[in-house]
């Protein structure tokens, strides 16, 4: 059994062991709203956890699944199980709608936001007649199959923590897969996502999707296992809960979220109690006792109780089954001298700012361009002109022919133009196999359903082999399986480049790659730079080791504060005059 497998399969064990035990029915009751409540933190952690998304309006759509289901089914007379899918189509609808325009705000705005139309929903539902107002609706009958009463009771419980195990397994599929990839690269912002051909705003709506989806479903159980409905159930108050049972339990684990749920609602039962007996007099002391526990957690534990668990047994090395996976689709490459790149006269304005101005340069195919300068020059911003990062104020930039002046980087990056950044970006709790494996996002096509249902196992195979083929390429095959924060500087530009080159590009461009490296490795940079210059590829280089650019490039391009100073071979650029002032301040 692999070590990461082992919660799964517990589960799966204890829920026929537990529901054929002879527990009182106050603790079947009690792991039943462990189960409701859980399958609401599963889309926390996916949205939070992973996404980097915070949302306080979980329990909005709690209650939609809720009174939908209760209306349909006391005044339509239909069966439970056909509101259950009317549920999530009037969920979804709410969700594409409001995570259309809240989703693109960012920062505090994101989690003000979502309380906002968190309380809209909650003041709707308390205030329309048709709903019972702030009464609710009363009255539902339990589930039932065929002459079967699920009822409230051991039943029951099969059923929900059955839906929250069959989630739970969909979650950890989709979150080891192409989109889960793109994903988890969501929330370390969206330059790098986009750079790799992501569209980052699609799957924050996706997501978002999922996590109202798994709140509606368990609002549709919470119904017909109270019977009842009514606004108090779906607040903000809830909404704040839910999202403090996930951060309590690992918001980043998917297994964090049962734990999260089971501790917090049976702490809740217990200080209920316990608290008025210990203090004498009645109130929400446990309130304050869970405002002092949320600010313990996020000081001393800031990953949730499952971190711990996670800690203790990680995760088992990806078994290599790929040898005999087919390739991915390759892309045409230009032949070689034919025009890769054509920058004409581009310009850069910030205000009054000119960052970068009138630039013009052209790359062929096969060819090692290096773009060098001062510090202060403008050649991160041509860079990320370029790319597509920062928009053109005018200027044409042409790749293979095609004008892509005013194409996003995410565009531009499935034209075949791939990147490395000044920065080192990347996923740290991610393998480095796994960080690789997303370069090649775009030469993959499988997609949210595919990945959960786990259909699509071919071609994530074909994904790990083209990553574990880039990575042997530059010298890091031996860090397959190492988390990537685990990795020195060096290390991490390589596996930047191996992540580029994992897009199958025809323009490379590289962001300053020797930096932090040692001798030996800015050795193996060159040599891996002569060897794709021999297969064809051309390559954009933004350096300041003058050696390494000096050996590798065979053209030049030369900025001073924003503007070009002169291009040319490196020997008619080391013989400059001009150049040499540029550097040291004066031409002797």
């Amino acid at each position: 059994m692999k070590k990461q497998n082992w919660p799964l399969w517990l589960l799966a064990v204890a829920i026929p062991l537990v529901a054929g035990l002879p527990l009182p029915d106050f603790w079947i009751v009690q792991l039943n709203y462990i189960g409701l409540y859980a399958l609401v933190c599963l889309g926390l952690v996916l949205l939070t956890g992973v996404g980097g998304l915070t949302s306080f309006g979980q329990a909005a759509f709690v209650g939609i699944g809720a009174y939908t289901t209760a209306w349909f089914t006391l005044n339509m007379g239909l069966s439970p199980w056909l509101t259950l899918w009317i549920g999530l189509l009037i969920t979804a609808a709410s969700a594409l709608v409001i995570g259309a325009i809240t989703l693109r705000m960012s920062g505090h705005y994101l989690p003000l936001a979502t309380i906002a139309w968190g309380l809209s929903l909650y003041y709707l539902m308390g205030n329309l007649q048709v709903l019972g107002k702030y009464d609710g609706l009363q009255g539902l009958k339990s589930l039932s199959l065929g002459s079967i009463d699920i009822g409230q009771g051991r039943l029951f419980f099969v059923l929900t923590w059955a839906i929250l195990l069959a989630c739970a397994i969909a979650l950890l599929n989709l979150l080891d897969s192409r989109p889960g990839r793109a994903i988890r690269s969501l929330k370390g912002g969206s330059q790098m996502a986009e750079a790799m051909g992501i569209n980052t705003f699609r799957y924050k709506v996706t997501i978002f999707l999922i996590a109202s989806l798994l709140a509606c479903t368990g609002g549709w159980l919470l119904a017909h296992f109270q019977l009842t409905v009514n606004p108090s159930a779906f607040g903000l108050k809830m909404g704040i809960e839910y999202l403090f049972m996930a951060v309590v339990g690992g918001v980043g684990h998917v297994w964090g979220a049962i734990v999260g749920a089971g501790l917090i609602k049976l702490l809740d039962d217990y200080l209920q109690t316990a608290l008025p007996a210990l203090i004498g007099t009645s109130g929400s002391y446990e309130v304050i006792v869970f405002g002092i526990a949320m600010v313990l957690v996020l000081k001393y534990m800031p990953d949730g109780l499952w971190s711990m668990v996670a800690q203790r047994w990680p995760r088992a090395p990806r078994a290599m089954d790929w040898q005999n996976a087919a390739d991915l689709p390759a892309r045409s490459k230009p032949s070689r001298g034919e025009s890769v790149l054509a920058v004409h006269k581009v310009r850069k304005q910030f205000g009054g700012l000119v960052a970068v101005n009138d630039i013009s340069f052209d790359i062929a195919a096969g060819q090692i361009v290096g773009l060098i300068g001062p510090n202060g020059a403008g050649k991160s911003t041509t860079f990320n002109l370029v790319t597509g990062v920062l928009s053109k104020t005018s200027g044409q930039v042409r790749f293979r022919g095609q004008d892509i002046s005013d194409l996003s980087s995410r565009l531009i990056a499935r034209q075949g133009m791939a990147r490395t950044f000044q920065h080192v970006k990347m996923i740290a709790d991610m393998t480095v196999l796994e960080n690789v494996a997303l370069g090649a996002y775009t030469r993959s096509h499988s997609g949210v359903m595919a990945s959960m249902l786990r259909i699509n196992r071919s071609e994530e195979q074909s994904l790990m082999k083209e990553a574990q083929h880039q990575l042997e390429r530059i010298g890091m095959g031996e860090y397959l399986h190492e988390l990537a924060s685990n990795l020195a500087m060096g290390p991490q530009r390589l596996m930047e480049i191996a992540r580029a080159l994992c897009c199958d590009p025809a323009l490379l461009l590289l962001d300053e790659p020797a930096a932090g490296l040692r001798h030996k490795e800015k050795q193996a940079l060159i040599q891996v730079l002569r060897q794709l210059q021999s297969e064809g590829m051309s390559i954009l280089l933004v350096e300041h080791d003058m050696d390494l650019v000096m050996e590798v490039c065979g053209h030049l391009v030369v900025m001073e504060f924003g503007t070009l100073l002169t291009q040319g071979t490196p020997a008619e650029i080391q013989a400059s005059p001009a150049v040499r002032a540029a550097y040291l301040g004066t031409e002797h």
